[in-house]
């Protein structure tokens, strides 16, 4: 094998930019995956809002009306409805804060390819210094 200082200056760059090329091909590669698995990562904590959501809505739905019927022996029609309403609307803030709080843990920045771009540039710039 011939050393790098005896070979030309010419191939030397075509090497180069023939590895740089498939460098960039790969790097693209691995974003594309890192960020398919992020994107499922917010897909399913978005499916867990939505489902928190939906059981808040349905759950009141079947439930309010027994149970306001129920609280109204011992109160007022009115303060039944008041007090049973606010206990679902809790129930489900709670369940859509916690589908958001999980949605902002999703870090969206591919850190393993802005990790192994600057590897690469820093071997690029050894290649180019040498």
């Amino acid at each position: 094998m011939e050393r790098a200082e005896e070979r030309p200056l010419g191939e030397l760059f075509s090497e180069l930019a023939h590895e740089t090329g498939t460098l960039v091909r790969q790097e693209v590669a691995l974003t594309k995956v890192e960020m398919k698995a992020k994107a499922k990562t917010a897909a399913q904590d978005g499916i867990v809002v939505g489902i928190g959501g939906g059981i808040a809505i349905l759950g009141g739905f079947g439930i309010f009306a027994a149970i306001i019927l129920l609280a109204a022996l011992v109160m007022p029609l009115w303060a039944a409805a008041f007090l049973v309403g606010g206990l679902f609307l809790a129930f489900g803030a709670a369940l859509t804060w916690f589908g958001i709080k999980k949605l902002r843990e999703v870090d969206a920045v591919p850190r393993v390819t802005v990790r192994t771009f600057e590897e690469n540039k820093r071997w690029l710039q050894e290649q180019v210094a040498q």
